[in-house]
């Protein structure tokens, strides 16, 4: 097994392949949800002048960030490692 291989968890171009659906697939609820990618890179600054700001209130709303993103990833996460092939 080459580095690419190792690195990327399977052949490259397939990986890359399935990113890119992914991401399209992704982008287009997002989008229909009406968010876009300057309203959020435009959230994570005001996340962190915020923090910046407010001090321990700040680490607060981050423990709720990662609980909201938990909800999505760690399902998502177990679903595919509990329906991952076997090699």
């Amino acid at each position: 097994m080459n580095f690419l291989t190792s690195f990327f968890g399977g052949p490259p171009a397939q990986v890359i392949t399935r990113l890119v659906v992914m991401s399209l697939i992704v982008g287009a609820v997002l989008s229909f949800l009406g968010w876009h990618p300057a309203d959020l890179i435009t959230s994570f600054i005001n996340f962190f002048e915020n923090f910046w700001e407010r001090g321990w209130d700040a680490v607060k709303q981050l423990g709720q960030y990662v609980l909201l993103g938990a909800i999505i990833v760690v399902p998502v996460w177990l679903f595919g490692r509990l329906f991952k092939d076997k090699k």
